[in-house]
């Protein structure tokens, strides 16, 4: 059977991994890494981002002491991690496979040097046969260092890797135009790039991951519009990779991509926005500009307002001038150069277009 693409990156969820008590469900797991092996022998890449190291550190300590929730995120993570990475190892050297931990934080995406050493390293990994497993480092990972939840990550190394398809499986078989639980309701199978399903998205987080379908949606529909397919689907469903990857009909909720791939250079800056240090407010002319088919750059001109404190090649905000954020850019001067650049005529960029990112979709939402 022919595989639908060459390199996939696969987010497993905390209630993919966990059992009702939060134990982690070792039949899943396993059945899981069967795939990946088979996968793996029909050529195709995989990257494996996976939760379940804070469960399976519950599950191992137990009766300590009151600790506050930070602390006992670190110890959790510090021991589960190791327990999670061995059975991993295991169950992949059944298969002749090594496998190699990756462990990362937010702020190693934010600048552009440590981003591309981790695509180096994956890189490598990737060509000398290793499965490369990729969580957050939750040992030192705490508060506004921490991703929302694995979902963001899994859409950063996407981009990072330039993947074919971004599979995240979840508990449920996708999203669904109701309650989940009600028999009225149904999985939507396809969602294209600027669709508008907020209405169908639950807030409510998962039992034992810090994410929900509200993240899942978010993040995918970023990084559909970079070009790469996103799916959603029922990690509990019997060879569900297989049958993704094999292209076979199942239940499941595609994020249709976008025509036209963007760069490598563009998906980091679509995914640095929790990086940005300072805003570009602009004119009604620089938002007409900048909203339209065509590609430009954001020129001093069409700026009317800079905020906050920033350097040359920071990752800076673009606002309107109604205050509604519509994307992010790598500035090309520093704050002190730009607030007196302003509405200047015949000056250079402040954001060439190569290293400026829009984002329709948020902001036909917000309007």
């Amino acid at each position: 059977m022919t595989t639908r693409y060459k390199r996939i990156v696969v987010k497993i969820g905390s209630n993919v991994l966990t059992r009702a008590d939060g134990t982690i469900d070792a039949t899943c797991m396993s059945h899981i890494v069967d795939q990946v092996a088979a996968l793996r022998h029909k050529g195709v890449d995989v990257i494996l981002v996976s939760s379940g190291a804070v469960a399976s550190g519950r599950s191992e300590i137990k009766g300590i002491h009151k600790i506050d929730a930070v602390s006992s995120r670190q110890l959790y993570s510090a021991v589960g991690q190791v327990c999670l990475i061995n059975k991993y190892y295991q169950l992949f050297r059944d298969y002749g496979i090594a496998c190699g931990q990756v462990l990362t934080t937010k702020e190693s995406f934010a600048t552009r040097t440590h981003y591309l050493n981790q695509r180096n390293c994956m890189q490598v990994m990737l060509e000398s046969g290793v499965v490369p497993i990729v969580n957050e480092n939750d040992t030192i990972s705490v508060t506004e260092l921490m991703f929302t939840d694995n979902d963001e990550l899994s859409g950063l190394v996407s981009a990072m890797m330039d993947a074919e398809a971004l599979i995240i499986l979840s508990n449920i078989d996708g999203i669904y135009n109701g309650d989940p639980h009600s028999e009225s309701s149904s999985v939507i199978r396809e969602i294209k790039v600027g669709e508008d399903i907020s209405s169908y998205i639950q807030t409510v987080g998962s039992s034992f991951g810090r994410g929900g379908m509200r993240t899942k949606s978010r993040i995918a529909s970023r990084v559909a519009e970079e070009g790469t397919e996103v799916i959603i689907a029922n990690g509990k469903t019997r060879d569900i990779l297989l049958s993704l990857v094999e292209g076979k009909d199942v239940i499941c909720t595609r994020f249709i991509p976008a025509g036209k791939v963007a760069s490598g250079v563009k998906k980091w800056i679509a995914h640095s926005e929790s990086f940005a240090k300072g805003a570009l407010y602009i004119n009604k002319g620089a938002y007409d500009a900048l909203m339209g088919s065509e590609a430009v750059s954001l020129l001093p001109v069409g700026v009317e307002r800079v905020e906050g404190y920033f350097e040359k090649d920071d990752i800076v905000r673009i606002m309107s001038d109604d205050g509604v954020q519509i994307g992010v850019g790598k500035i090309s001067c520093d704050s002190t150069q730009a607030s007196s650049m302003k509405g200047t005529h015949g000056a250079r960029p402040f954001i060439h277009y190569d290293y400026l990112y829009i984002d329709t979709e948020k902001e036909r939402i917000n309007r």
